[in-house]
């Protein structure tokens, strides 16, 4: 096989992982903006968030960074929840959901790009661990493990969230809070609870893909800006509600800007994900697999 060959099948592999990593990211935004028709703009900051406990764990007391995301998970659930409350108790519940609700997010992302600022500095950050630098090689393509290993965490996040949706009373409400509250009230479940849930969740969620992103790449308080667009993109683009449509989005993008970057320059790579992102809107305004 020839060298062009060789380096589009490498590109597509690549892209493919990438997208698992894009899923992580936008998981999140899939239960925030997707179920409970919340902009949280905040996500990316609370990914960070997850990625500075990674750094801590790892190299504070030695643990893998995914294991030190894992035992932060109550604690990204409970500041979801905390949030949601704030929210609600300031612009929900007053029917305020406007640019002044979601001025409440830009406030967090821009509070916790200072805290983090302030106390670990502007220096990029790396972790650590056996699988960060080595390859598998199948042959035809290498499989670099610092990509395969946040592909595997978040196919097993977005698998167990979809069961939990699709199979459990708390999940099937959580699917239904955004649409008929009343009919919510009848079944006894209170849809502030449910919301409150379902928060707590989509940040907990940022735990574990900020191990991811730490992982892929170096980390400094502000890089989380460059995923607000793509999150959001990803989401619309698989259908509102959606994992199974996130996820095919997400690799979508990721093997667009794989390939792109690989024969164009990453410069393009940007360019070419929201161009697809628009056509496939103008074709299916729905997105991939919305309802």
């Amino acid at each position: 096989m020839d060298g062009s060959a060789n380096l589009l099948i490498n590109a597509i592999v690549s892209g493919l992982l990438l997208g698992g990593f894009y899923a992580a990211v936008s998981v999140g935004i899939a239960i925030s903006f997707g179920l409970l028709d919340i902009v949280n703009i905040a996500h990316p900051a609370f990914i960070l968030l997850g990625s500075y406990a990674a750094f801590v764990g790892n190299t504070v007391f030695g643990i893998d960074p995914i294991l030190s995301s894992v035992i932060a998970l109550p604690v990204f659930y409970l500041l979801g929840m905390l949030s949601y409350q704030v929210y609600y108790v300031a612009f929900e519940r007053r029917d305020d959901q406007s640019l002044r609700g979601l001025s409440f997010f830009f406030g967090l992302l821009f509070i916790t790009e200072v805290v983090l600022v302030l106390t670990f500095g502007v220096d990029y950050r790396t972790v650590q661990a056996p699988y960060i630098g080595p390859s598998i090689s199948l042959g035809l393509f290498d499989l670099p493990l610092r990509l395969l290993v946040p592909f595997l965490v978040a196919m097993v996040m977005v698998v167990g969230l979809q069961i939990f949706l699709s199979r459990t009373f708390i999940g099937r409400a959580v699917q239904a809070v955004a649409q008929d509250q009343g009919a919510l009230r009848l079944m006894a479940a209170d849809p502030v609870k449910i919301k409150r849930i379902a928060f707590g969740l989509s940040i907990a969620t940022a735990a574990l893909a900020g191990a991811c992103l730490i992982i892929i790449q170096p980390v400094e308080p502000s890089i989380g800006r460059e995923y607000i667009g793509r999150v959001f993109a990803i989401v619309v683009l698989g259908g509102l509600g959606s994992f199974p449509g996130m996820v095919i989005a997400a690799m979508t993008l990721g093997i667009a800007e794989s390939l792109t970057a690989t024969f164009f320059g990453p410069s393009w790579a940007p360019a070419v994900a929201f161009g697809i992102l628009l056509i496939t809107l103008a074709v299916r305004p729905s997105g991939i697999l919305g309802r």
